[in-house]
C-alpha cells in the first residue's frame, strides 16, 4: 500500500515502471525514484552507482518536507518542484498527484535541466492517470476485502463454536 487504502497492483506497478523507463530514456537521466511522502521507496529505475536507495528515498522525502515548511513560511502551500545542482550530478524533485515524490538524478554533462523538466512534466501526467486508476480500483477492492474479512471472521467463529467443549 502507498497511502491509506491505496493498493499497489502488479499491472499498475508495471505501467509506472514503463513510464519511468521512458522518462529515463527521453531525458537521458541516470535514475528515477518514486517515493511516498513518508519516505517509503515505491520504485527505482536506472543506474544506481553504489548508494543506498532506501536512505536516498528517505532523505528525499525529508528534503521535500523541509522545503514544504519553508514554502508555508512565505505563504505558499508547497513548492511542487525542487532542484539541486551539483558539479557532476544534479537532482530534480517533483510531486506527482499530490502525494508521490519523483526524484530524477541526472548528469550535467549528459543532459540539460530544461530537457529533464520537459520530460518530467510529461511523465507526471501519465503517472497521475495511473495513480487515479489505482485509487478507484483500491476503493472497490477495499470494499470487497472488508466483506471477505467479515465473512472469514464469521466462518472462524462458527468453526470455534463447533469444537468447543
Amino acid at each position: 500500500m502507498l497511502q491509506d487504502g491505496l493498493i499497489m497492483y502488479e499491472d499498475s506497478f508495471e505501467k509506472i515502471n514503463v513510464i519511468i523507463d521512458e522518462l529515463l530514456k527521453n531525458s537521458k537521466s541516470e535514475c528515477v525514484f518514486l517515493v511516498d511522502k513518508s519516505g517509503q521507496l515505491i520504485t527505482v529505475r536506472g543506474e544506481l552507482e553504489q548508494f543506498d536507495s532506501t536512505a536516498f528515498a528517505s532523505l528525499s522525502a525529508g528534503n521535500f518536507a523541509a522545503t514544504s515548511e519553508l514554502a508555508k513560511l512565505i505563504g505558499e502551500t508547497e513548492f511542487s518542484v525542487l532542484f539541486h545542482e551539483g558539479v557532476k550530478d544534479s537532482i530534480h524533485i517533483s510531486i506527482v498527484a499530490g502525494s508521490i515524490i519523483m526524484v530524477v538524478v541526472f548528469r550535467v554533462a549528459r543532459t540539460s535541466l530544461g530537457l529533464v523538466r520537459l520530460e518530467v512534466k510529461k511523465s507526471i501526467e501519465h503517472l497521475a492517470h495511473v495513480l487515479k486508476e489505482m485509487v478507484e480500483r483500491s476503493k472497490t477492492d477495499g470494499q470487497i476485502k472488508r466483506l471477505d474479512e467479515s465473512f472469514t471472521q464469521a466462518i472462524e467463529n462458527e468453526i470455534d463454536s463447533l469444537f468447543k467443549d
